[in-house]
């Protein structure tokens, strides 16, 4: 079954089946034919020696000479004849070649024959006649010729000859004619073998190099040995695959320079099939996603890396059913994590058919933070200035008026007013160090400096005023205290101060502060950690802004300028390292800052 398959076996039989037709139908035609020209020729034949004995007779109907010299013309031509007339009325030649013997009453009984006594017609004919002692049949051939003997009577002369010998002739015509057909068909059958070996073998190196191709093998060719067709379908075919390889290789580039521009870009892009299967996301847009499983996940303790992220929140996915519902493009705004993001979903088409949506996604945090300082920071310079501005003109002025007579009560109010000045020169100063700060005029003075005792140091000047608040206070030093590292001690001191004093000032009595230096091999990891009254998501990302204060949860009374975190912040950063923080609610806060670890 196999071979009927392949296309050695459908050429070899479609030239056989043509062959076996066109033979068959010629040995038909051929063995009509011989055999139509054979019975023509004994017809003739009988025709003719029935003329001879005919002719024979009238000329001497009672002669006996007559007679045998007729069997003598029969008889050397197998023939038998038979008179009806003449010295006797029914003569019949000696059975010299076991012919059957054509009776009158048969004469009588065929209406063919007997027509040829009663209308003097000459005819030909074949007839069975019945072999005598046997019900066998033989067919033979017959000419009838009428005759007219002296006296005026009629008979006729019937000359007949089997017809054994033809149909010898033609069982050894069809003899050859097999022999020749089966000779035709063989030779038919190697040639096309030879012929569909020939088409197949390129066909098969073809159907190789094609599997090859399908694997990724683009650089499998065809050997193209003949000219001809097949020739030409081996070079059309190295061509495809070069092209291919040469459209792959333009694909996998405009790939990876897709990737690369998605992975640069600074807004997030989603793609969405259009079942709402996230397709592609770029690093911002991951991040959007670890943010909003961070936040809707949070009593798992691991959280999936960003890129094996594959749900989306459902606002997004709204979005997506509204685009593909709709047609149209669509905005939305998410905030996860204290963070901001415009969302810009537009349908993406096959033709005129939607096949999806894409999603641009901007991050607006620092755009809307920066509104709000714009907006908010004269009104919190004033606010901040405002207060000892006027205890200093309230209290100046009770002196000028004589208000304050006494030496204590001057003594009082010029204290107050003392203060209320250092404080007003404390926030100038805080406002003019952030300022050179961020503005990169700041100079560091950096030495080298023992890690253990330099943070042991300043960890020790907060144990009086936790222990008078009934606070816990903690240091875990480093696995090497002697280690060094270059830094500003008097920026960092600065920096570890405002943490420890917020964390202080923030935790309730009976609760626990925790200062945690852990060196590493490329940086310095410090950790200030609280169980205080935490802050609110929403205020994390702005908790190192200029006078920015969370008053929900950090009460008037117990903060100070706001300038503290974003003064640590660039002490930080001016020492190339960063600042981050992790709250929960009524859990606790904990700031960390990283140093590169310079050590000597």
């Amino acid at each position: 079954m196999r071979l009927w398959r392949s296309v050695v076996g459908k050429i070899w039989g479609t030239i056989l089946l043509l062959v076996t037709v066109v033979l068959l139908l010629l040995t038909i035609l051929l063995l009509q034919s011989f055999e139509n020209f054979h019975v023509g020729q004994v017809e003739d034949q009988m025709g003719r020696m029935a003329d001879k004995v005919a002719t024979l007779v009238q000329e001497d109907p009672d002669s006996d000479n007559v007679y045998k010299t007729a069997s003598e013309i029969i008889d050397a031509n197998s023939a038998r004849v038979v008179i009806i007339g003449g010295k006797y009325s029914h003569w019949i030649s000696p059975n010299s070649n076991n012919l059957p013997v054509l009776t009158e009453d048969m004469i009588q009984k065929d209406p063919d024959l007997h027509q040829v006594l009663v209308d003097h017609n000459k005819i030909k004919k074949q007839m069975d006649l019945k072999i005598s002692g046997d019900d066998h049949h033989e067919r033979v051939v017959v000419a009838a010729v009428p005759l007219k003997l002296s006296n005026g009577q009629y008979g006729a002369v019937f000359v007949y000859e089997s017809l054994k010998l033809v149909n010898q002739s033609n069982d050894y015509a069809k003899k050859i004619i097999y022999i020749s057909a089966g000779i035709g068909i063989i030779l038919t059958t190697i040639f096309a073998f030879f012929l569909s070996t020939r088409i197949a073998a390129p066909l098969r190196d073809m159907k190789k190099a094609a599997q090859e191709i399908a694997k990724g093998s683009f650089d499998r060719n065809v050997p193209v040995i003949t000219r001809d067709e097949i020739g030409e379908l081996g070079v059309a075919f190295n061509k495809m695959a070069s092209q291919l390889q040469a459209n792959l290789t333009a694909l996998n580039q405009e790939k990876e320079q897709l990737s690369g521009i998605l992975s640069s870009m600074a807004d997030g892009v989603m793609t969405f099939d259009k079942e709402g299967k996230l397709l592609i996301s770029n690093p911002p847009a991951k991040r959007l996603l670890h943010s909003w499983w961070y936040e809707t996940h949070q009593e798992e303790e691991r959280v999936p890396v960003a890129r094996d992220l594959t749900e989306v929140p459902p606002s997004i996915r709204e979005l997506f059913y509204q685009v593909v519902t709709e047609v149209k493009e669509q905005t939305a705004e998410v905030s996860y994590q204290g963070r901001t993001w415009v969302l810009l979903m537009t349908p993406l088409y096959d033709q005129k058919i939607v096949r999806g949506a894409v999603a641009v996604l901007r991050d607006m945090t620092e755009e809307r933070r920066l509104d709000e300082l714009r907006q908010g920071f004269i009104a919190n310079v004033s606010h901040e200035l405002r207060t000892p501005i006027s205890m200093l003109q309230g209290y100046s002025e009770a002196i000028v008026d004589d208000v304050v007579s006494s030496e204590d009560e001057k003594r009082e109010v010029a204290k107050i007013i003392y203060d209320e000045s250092k404080r007003m020169g404390r926030l100038v100063n805080e406002l003019l160090d952030l300022a050179r700060l961020e503005a990169g005029h700041f100079q560091l003075n950096q030495t080298m400096v023992s890690i253990g005792d330099f943070f042991t140091r300043i960890t020790r000047k907060f144990f009086t005023l936790a222990k008078d608040q009934n606070i816990s206070l903690r240091f875990e030093g480093p696995s090497d205290p002697q280690r060094q590292i270059f830094v500003d001690p008097d920026r960092i001191e600065q920096v570890l101060t405002n943490l420890i004093d917020n964390a202080i000032r923030h935790t309730e009595s009976g609760g626990k502060v925790t200062v945690r230096v852990e060196e590493y091999a490329k940086d310095l990891r410090v950790s200030v950690t609280d169980t205080g009254t935490g802050i609110d998501e929403e205020d994390l990302p702005f908790v190192f802004e200029r006078f920015y204060k969370a008053d929900k949860a950090r009460t008037r009374g117990k903060s100070g300028t706001g300038l503290g975190l974003a003064i640590a912040k660039n002490i930080v950063e001016a020492h190339q390292g960063k600042i981050f923080v992790q709250s929960k609610k009524g859990k606790g806060t904990t700031f960390t800052f990283i140093l590169p670890n310079k050590a000597s």
